[in-house]
């Protein structure tokens, strides 16, 4: 079970917090708020109930705080518990902004403030086993702090093992290199007084301006290992030979493949109210599955199943056999919870392709020293030898067994067994793909010596150019260490869900994605002393490679090109020979039958645009005729695919408002049900197929923007 933490964060709201200072465009406030933003999202966004968080708000206009009507109560003015210990969710995330905001006072107590945080904790806590963080960001301005209770506050940090983090705005930080020039008397004070209150209680004290700077990069979050499997690795049958080898071990998941969060479908509630907050209004989407059986003897010719009432069935050449799930259990492979070791082979056997899925390590049982001493002579042995070992493993009983490679890890203060899947027969797919240093002619002769083959020049100038993009300088120091690297993709993804959660009820900011953080884009290409370094080599390499700039090609034809071809030796037309008679503005150019190539064809051998927009209404009477005469939505791949080629083609011969109006007259028709009832769902497989209107953005002659495509193209009725 992972374990319980709670965290307070106490947040100066003060009126000198509302100002700006040391040249930035932000308030010491709003500048701030991105730390607190991103440390409160990052544990809302592990979704675990064990994660509380409380925030109290320092330098508040008012007073909202258990310890205000005390004797001596005095001290606690101006503190508000803004968010009670609990575990937040969107609805309190949204309603952080609200009141994290600058107040018109700074009369304000940080200790008081502090020891408020410290009874949060312990009244939420009591004695059970929690994990205690308690955060403090203040500027420390405009505010005086009383000394006396520094030593017994700190004493209680230690005795209730709670972990005190004090960020100042502006504060001094001689290891992190920062310091503010004119500093008031005041303040400087504060923040020395601080100081001694983290060092005593054996916290963290640290400038706002390091934990700003380190929003660039993501945090490592720490995970909890669990054993994905526990019990025997053996090499042999114990339970029939004497000199079987039995060890006790544990596999924990060591390398993963980390994915960005995926979107859920949601619904507006049917008896929401406009008051409420849009995240209450939505539903999640339950899916809901039948099965139709045609058949003369139902009645309607259709009887529709539930889930419960079918049965597997299998392929067996063209026909379906149904096993029932009593019968399943026969068939079932039956296995039991074990690993074991089936041989050994060198390591240089071991082709890097073979290794599939995550990567996994394998470790003696926790506290059994028979185990670890077992295991480690293993270990040495293969490692000693240059070995791996095959191994077989079933997680648990009745699962699928996985075979496994299992190699050596073996450095000063740790060994183990690093294991890798290995695939089967079925998981390997081969190709064979002709060589890349010869040429082999009809004949069967090799060619060293080819067009097609690289030059001498070109293969020295290419290994100059790898070895000059190499990510370690002259000095040996790694440019990008692989420790330091991290997926954009899937970060940003996290900080617009992050930035929406809390800005969600500001329609500026809402709207648009947050701008992309430097170090992302940084990521994503090479460093830039790396690119001066092998940019010489780039430039040799291309003259050896003769590397040329191709011109874009123009989208538009037809119409708008010379239609002068290069006349055949023999003087024939060939056009008019292999062409039926060229079109004229009465003749019927579209045979259903033939609907494509007649389409394409007339296109291409006239530039009257009435003919060309006679062709467009024949292609819409063809199409709505398909969809009219629809029947189980058997002809829906063939209107997708003439919607392809005539916008496809009205794009290319850049008459795109002739498929544009089609596509708009089509919508209304479909909408309206001038094409039979129930065709709606069509619009959705067009807007899916993108084959939507064309806009200005592919084709200038286009009348028409993107956003008016955008707005047509949504899946609503429309009148014309």
């Amino acid at each position: 079970m992972a374990d319980k933490e709670v965290t307070i964060f106490i947040v100066d709201v003060a009126r000198s917090m509302g100002k700006q200072h040391n040249g930035r465009k932000q308030s010491d406030l709003d500048w701030s708020l991105q730390w607190v933003y991103d440390s409160i999202t990052n544990i809302v966004f592990t979704g675990r109930k064990t994660l509380q968080v409380g925030v109290l708000g320092l330098g508040t206009d008012h007073t909202d705080n258990a310890m205000e009507a005390m004797e001596g109560g005095e001290s606690y003015k101006h503190i508000s518990v803004l968010q009670p210990v609990a575990q937040l969710l969107l609805p309190e995330v949204t309603n952080l902004p609200k009141v994290l905001k600058s107040s018109r006072t700074d009369d304000r107590d940080i200790v008081s403030a502090i020891i408020l945080g410290v009874d949060m904790i312990n009244r939420h806590c009591k004695h059970l086993k929690f994990k205690k963080k308690l955060f403090v960001v203040t500027n420390a301005v405009a505010s005086h702090i009383d000394e006396d209770d520094i030593e017994q506050l700190a004493q209680q940090f230690k005795d209730n093992n709670i972990e005190l983090t004090v960020l100042g705005v502006d504060f001094d930080d001689a290891e992190y290199g920062f310091k503010q020039e004119d500093k008031p008397e005041e303040k400087a004070k504060n923040e020395i007084t601080l100081k001694q209150l983290v060092d005593l209680a054996g916290g963290q004290f640290g400038t706002m301006q390091e934990a700003i700077d380190n929003l660039s990069r993501p945090a490592i979050k720490a995970v909890r290992p669990t054993p994905t499997y526990r019990g025997q690795l053996r090499l042999g049958d114990p339970t029939q030979y004497d000199t079987a080898l039995s060890i006790d071990v544990e596999r924990y998941m060591k390398v993963s493949v980390r994915k960005p969060p995926t979107a859920s479908a949601y619904v507006i509630r049917s008896n929401a109210s406009a008051d409420d907050m849009e995240s209450e209004n939505l539903q999640s989407v339950h899916n809901l599955y039948k099965y139709r059986v045609k058949g003369d003897d139902y009645e309607g010719g259709a009887k529709v199943l539930e889930r419960e009432e079918l049965a597997k069935g299998y392929e067996y050449g063209r026909t379906a056999v149904s096993i029932s799930e009593s019968e399943q259990n026969i068939t079932r492979y039956e296995t039991e919870a074990a690993y074991d070791i089936l041989g050994f082979l060198p390591a240089d056997n071991i082709e890097r392709y073979m290794l599939m899925d995550n990567a996994n390590i394998v470790v003696a049982q926790k506290g059994n020293d028979k185990a670890a001493m077992a295991l480690s002579s293993l270990i040495h042995s293969l490692f000693e030898l240059g070995s791996v070992a095959i191994g077989r493993l079933v997680k648990k009983d009745m699962t699928e067994p996985i075979l496994t490679v299992l190699s050596p890890l073996v450095e000063a203060d740790y060994e183990s067994l690093v294991e890798n899947v290995l695939p089967f027969a079925e998981d390997v797919r081969s190709y064979r793909f002709p060589p890349l240093d010869k040429v082999l002619t009809v004949s069967g002769k090799a060619l060293t010596e080819h067009r097609n083959l690289p030059s001498k020049k070109l293969l020295d100038n290419m290994s100059d150019f790898v070895d000059k993009m190499m990510l370690v300088d002259e000095a040996g120091d790694e440019m990008m260490a692989i420790d330091d690297t991290f997926s954009p993709h899937l970060h940003t993804i996290e900080g617009a869900i992050k930035d929406r959660a809390v800005n969600a009820n500001d329609p500026k900011k809402n709207k648009d994605v947050p701008e992309r953080k430097q170090a992302y884009a940084l990521m994503q290409k090479p460093p830039s002393a790396l690119q001066d370094q092998a940019k010489p080599a780039l430039e040799k390499l291309k003259d050896a490679a003769d590397v040329k700039k191709v011109e874009k090609a123009k989208k538009g034809r037809g119409r708008t090109r010379d239609r002068q071809t290069e006349k055949p030796l023999s003087g024939l037309d060939i056009d008019a020979l292999l062409s039926k008679t060229r079109p004229t503005k009465k003749t019927n150019n579209i045979d259903p039958n033939n609907a494509i190539p007649d389409f394409q064809r007339v296109l291409a051998s006239t530039a009257d645009m009435l003919i060309i927009k006679d062709t467009f209404k024949e292609m819409q009477a063809f199409v709505e005729d398909l969809v009219k005469n629809d029947y189980g939505q058997k002809n829906y791949d063939r209107v997708l695919e003439l919607l392809g080629v005539m916008r496809t083609e009205a794009i290319g011969f850049e008459v795109d408002d002739f498929y544009n109006e089609f596509l708009c007259d089509f919508k209304v028709k479909l909408f309206k049900g001038q094409l039979g009832d129930g065709r709606q769902e069509l619009w959705y497989k067009i807007r899916k197929g993108d084959l939507g209107l064309a806009s200005k953005e592919e084709n200038a002659t286009s009348t028409m923007s993107k956003a008016e495509a955008d707005e047509l193209m949504k899946a609503k009725s429309t009148t014309k």
